[in-house]
């Protein structure tokens, strides 16, 4: 990237800003915080490529074991794509976890919201894709009842003409 920046976040002297927040439909005051504050600390971000799939167009880039009898790869020679393997697996503590420390739950209709009523610190509210715009605001205004943190609370709002 070198000295320019082109993330919108960021500024040249590798401090973060904070982007202006302009507060449509945001959630309550008082949200909930995940219990377990504990660091989720990743052994690797980047993904592991195919080998050779930046070579050909037509190759997914989704890992696939290289299983050839002189494979570089296979044989795990030095300077050579990595391969995945059991060492790079997350904590089991912290596996799965969401950035801000909750588990994601799939919510399709208001019943799923009241199998979360006393674990509101540990599961964040995550609303189904294909949940119309109607049932989206139920689903919210039931989780601010019940202190959950809804991922994709924004999904299908508009902006009301009596605000």
């Amino acid at each position: 990237f070198g000295s320019r920046s082109c993330h919108p976040t960021r500024t040249g002297t590798g401090q973060h800003r904070v982007p202006s927040s302009t507060g449509a439909a945001r959630a309550p005051a008082a949200m909930v915080q995940a219990a377990d504050a504990r660091k989720i600390i990743k052994k690797r971000i980047k993904k592991f490529p195919r080998f050779q799939a930046d070579r050909f167009k037509r190759m997914n880039p989704a890992w696939r074991k290289p299983r050839g009898i002189d494979g570089r790869v296979r044989r795990r020679f030095k300077g050579s794509t990595l391969m995945p393997n059991i060492g790079y697996g997350s904590d089991k503590k912290t596996r799965f976890r969401l950035r801000n420390g909750f588990y994601k739950f799939l919510v399709r209709n208001l019943s799923d919201l009241e199998m979360l009523l006393m674990h509101n610190e540990k599961y964040a509210v995550e609303i189904a894709h294909n949940i119309g715009a109607k049932k989206r605001k139920e689903i919210v205004e039931r989780a601010d009842q019940l202190r959950l943190h809804v991922t994709n609370r924004n999904g299908r709002l508009r902006a009301e003409e009596g605000e």
